[in-house]
This record gives structure tokens, C-alpha cells and sequence, in this order.
């Protein structure tokens, strides 16, 4: 969400714990299907996929990037908050 705030220090040792960058970082994320656009842009020169929910109401989004930095991500997801209602898997 929008308001949810998370320690991008935690954040950061667990990427690199998990990964040696540069890596291939999948992001998925859940939004209204009105701004599947504004997560769509986080990516310009990305393939990103779409998959509506049942209902056409919500969107699942996903983009595989090859990141070269833990703080390549974070800013990515910093961004990516920024959106309304938008929920980071």
C-alpha cells in the first residue's frame, strides 16, 4: 500500500543474501486494473505481463529485469508504493 513503509536495510541484506548481483529480479505485483499503467511505466524497457483476477477488478503484474544493485530493487519498490492500493508480492 501506498502508507506501508518497510526497513530497506532488512530489505537490502536479504537481497543480497539471496541473490549476486547483477541478477534476474522477478517483481509482482497486485493493483487495481485502472493502474496497472503506473506499474506498467516502473519498467519502460521491460516486458511486463498481466493477469486480471476473476472478476476483472484487480491486476497481477509481473516483470523480470535484470537488476545490477540491491538498491537498483529497493528503488524500484520505493516507487512502486508510490502507486495507490498497490500490493508488492
Amino acid at each position: 500500500m501506498a502508507s506501508q513503509k518497510f526497513d530497506t536495510e532488512e530489505f537490502r541484506n536479504q537481497l543480497e543474501t539471496a541473490h549476486k548481483f547483477p541478477a534476474l529480479y522477478m517483481f509482482k505485483f497486485i493493483v487495481l486494473e485502472e493502474k496497472k499503467e503506473e506499474v506498467k511505466a516502473l519498467f519502460p524497457l521491460n516486458e511486463v505481463s498481466f493477469k486480471p483476477s476473476s472478476k476483472g477488478k484487480y491486476m497481477s503484474v509481473t516483470a523480470s529485469v535484470m537488476a545490477h544493485s540491491s538498491e537498483y530493487v529497493i528503488d524500484i519498490y520505493k516507487k512502486a508504493h508510490e502507486i495507490e492500493g498497490i500490493i508488492a508480492l
